[in-house]
């Protein structure tokens, strides 16, 4: 049971116990300010800066040979982040690869097992879930020539925050062909019972596939326990990849003979990848999905990123992230509810995911006031106002410092200087 309390020293205390203290350091975090939005796009850190600089210099150094020079080999690049990236779900290197963008790779997913039948040719989705997954279903229901309202099987929220694992498995019926679901809800941080899902899944001979941008590099996942047959993230979030980084793509290694769906060259098997042959003949592991060349300077800052989570370690940064967003949550039921404001985040450790979800009838304008006090949070429909309380480079002391600026925000009425209208970019 944690305990709590409301006075700064306490934050100190706590900051100064923090086993992962020393790596905000190695963070740009600009001065005055309290970054909170780090579930959107992580920060910079000097590490990702020097693998990319490095990246540069080889570059000008070697030119063309950068792609083989015994001290580069960009050229399998994507497998060596793969390899990095692996330990963050606990899956084989072989499983996984870096490659395109989120959306892309869903796409590549979709291709790969949506193979519709007469009797089985629908796929389930839940309506919390990042529009973009919902996007790429559609687009290939289409594809195959099914309607959208007939092959799209939307399972309703109960109460439109939280996914409920047995209405999903109640949706499994026989026409069903392939289920996508998020591993946390980018509203709400429920984190779903992947292994529960996946069990009956399986059960029923259905595929099953998880978009983990919301979670990987937050919440550590047993992919060697949960068996997904896909999954898919980006890394620009908690994996501070920056803007724009390429994404991430696992493939259960039973479905290697598959092959992929949208196949490229880069998914050749490397020894005759420059045979430039007619006919594609796909690398046996997660690589096959690979398609084309390899953007280097958006993948160069990640080594930077998926070396630090190695010698942070994963654990320590889940118990942090645990223990600082129940500290945000104590400090919003002690200080701020008389405000109006209320938190729609799970409270239970096994649900919760990397950020608070709090919530106000005029979160637009005090999301807007946070931002001209120095704060970056994000504001998402309708009334949520995401805080994210990064383990890396967030302290104790600065959510303690949030939650005074709110009250003031609160008390003076700042946020009424602002006006309700949502930006472009939320």
């Amino acid at each position: 049971m944690r305990k709590f309390e409301t006075s700064k020293q306490f934050a100190i205390d706590m900051d100064n116990k923090d086993p992962l203290r020393s790596f905000k350091e190695r963070f740009y975090v600009k001065p005055g300010t309290i970054y909170m939005d780090g579930n959107s796009l992580g920060l910079c850190s000097r590490d990702a800066e020097r693998y990319l600089l490095e990246a540069l210099e080889n570059w000008k150094t070697h030119g063309i040979d950068v792609w083989s020079h015994p001290d580069v080999n960009y050229f399998l690049y994507q497998d060596k982040l793969g390899e990095l990236t692996a330990p963050l779900i606990n899956a084989k290197p072989s499983e996984v690869t870096i490659c395109t963008n989120t959306t892309i790779n869903i796409h590549k997913a979709l291709a790969t097992f949506y193979r519709p039948t007469k009797e089985r040719y629908k796929i389930i989705v839940d309506d919390l879930n990042f529009p973009t997954d919902r996007y790429a279903v559609d687009s290939q229901v289409k594809l195959h020539g099914y309607s959208i309202e007939d092959a799209v099987r939307v399972v309703r929220s109960r109460d439109g925050k939280n996914i409920f694992e047995d209405d999903m498995i109640e949706a499994m019926t026989d026409d069903v062909c392939l289920i996508l679901l998020p591993s946390v809800l980018y509203r709400s941080s429920y984190l779903v019972d992947m292994k529960k899902i996946a069990d009956a899944a399986r059960a029923k001979g259905i595929y099953v596939g998880f978009d983990l941008s919301h979670s990987i590099g937050s919440v550590p996942h047993d992919f060697s326990r949960i068996q997904p047959d896909f999954a898919v993230w980006c890394s620009y979030k908690y994996l501070n990849g920056g803007p724009g980084a390429i994404a991430g793509l696992y493939i259960n290694e039973k479905h290697f003979k598959l092959g992929p769906g949208l196949a490229g060259w880069h998914g050749n098997k490397k020894e005759t990848q420059f045979d430039l042959n007619q006919t594609f003949e796909p690398s046996e592991y997660a690589g096959a999905w690979q398609t084309g060349t390899q953007p280097i300077f958006s993948m160069a800052p990640i080594e930077g990123s998926l070396r630090m989570f190695a010698e942070a370690g994963l654990e320590n940064i889940r118990a942090k992230s645990l223990n600082i967003t129940a500290y945000l949550m104590y400090l919003i039921d002690e200080k701020l509810r008389k405000y109006g404001f209320s938190y729609g985040n799970p409270t239970d450790d096994e649900r919760r995911g990397g950020h608070v979800a709090l919530e106000h009838d005029d979160a637009i304008r005090i999301n807007k006031a946070l931002k001209g006090r120095g704060v970056v949070p994000d504001f998402r429909y309708p009334n949520v106002i995401r805080l994210a309380p990064i383990a890396f480079y967030v302290s104790y002391e600065d959510v303690f410092n949030l939650v005074d600026i709110i009250i003031d925000i609160m008390e003076t009425k700042e946020y009424e200087k602002y006006d309700g209208n949502r930006g472009t970019v939320a």
